[in-house]
């Protein structure tokens, strides 16, 4: 099994990225094969909109982009990828513009004909699996826990827009509030819940896949 971790944080050194190796070791102690992309190092261009990748070659499993940088290869991954860690602290009252830029790059992953204009695309060949894969988020911010509803929602609700063609379920959310003021002591609470948020994804993907193979 393979966890992948899509980081939106441009601080590598920083709490969201320390809680979202944290949650890919607790999915390591669980069996699986992780990678964390720290997308801050990789060159993701804007999505130009030109609907090519969605519009073409309905037999591939990710469609065609003419923007030459790293999301092919990141995808190329993602997609064999057995479950997903989103992250990304809330600028703003959302997530980062890092993450967000490859999100909309995903649309490769999908295919609508010119005949369904207005409608929503469907997915590529191979990236629906009936939930046989999951996913679980990690979101950062300096406002505390009680501002989740605003802070932490818009940014889940960013990450499960792009999982809904895939068939993708949402197992865990950790929000993480307060942090440029928060102590050590109650960092290394947070830090046990990613731990567990990574093994916990991956439990969750074996057992869901034993009662329904």
């Amino acid at each position: 099994m393979k966890i992948i971790a899509l980081m939106g944080s441009p601080r590598l050194k920083g709490k969201c990225n320390r809680l979202t190796q944290r949650a890919l070791e607790g999915a390591a102690s669980a069996g699986a094969e992780t990678r964390n992309f720290e997308l801050i190092k990789f060159n993701i261009k804007y999505c130009l909109g030109c609907g090519t990748c969605f519009l073409n070659k309905p037999e591939l499993t990710i469609g065609t982009c003419p923007i030459k940088d790293d999301v092919r290869l990141i995808l190329d991954e993602y997609v064999q990828a057995d479950g997903y860690i989103f992250s990304s602290p809330s600028y703003d009252m959302f997530c980062t513009a890092l993450i967000k830029t490859f999100l909309e790059r995903k649309i490769a992953l999908t295919y609508k004909s010119r005949e369904m204009f207005g409608k929503i695309p469907a997915a590529r060949p191979g990236i629906a699996q009936n939930f046989m894969k999951k996913a679980s988020f990690i979101v950062t911010a300096n406002c505390d826990d009680t501002l989740e509803e605003v802070m932490g929602e818009p940014c889940y609700e960013a990450f499960e827009a792009h999982l809904l063609f895939e068939e993708i379920d949402t197992v865990d959310k950790l929000y993480c509030g307060g942090v440029e003021n928060m102590t050590d002591e109650e960092f290394e609470a947070r830090l046990q819940k990613a731990f567990d948020l990574g093994k916990n994804l991956v439990e969750t993907i074996r057992k869901y896949r034993a009662e329904n193979s």
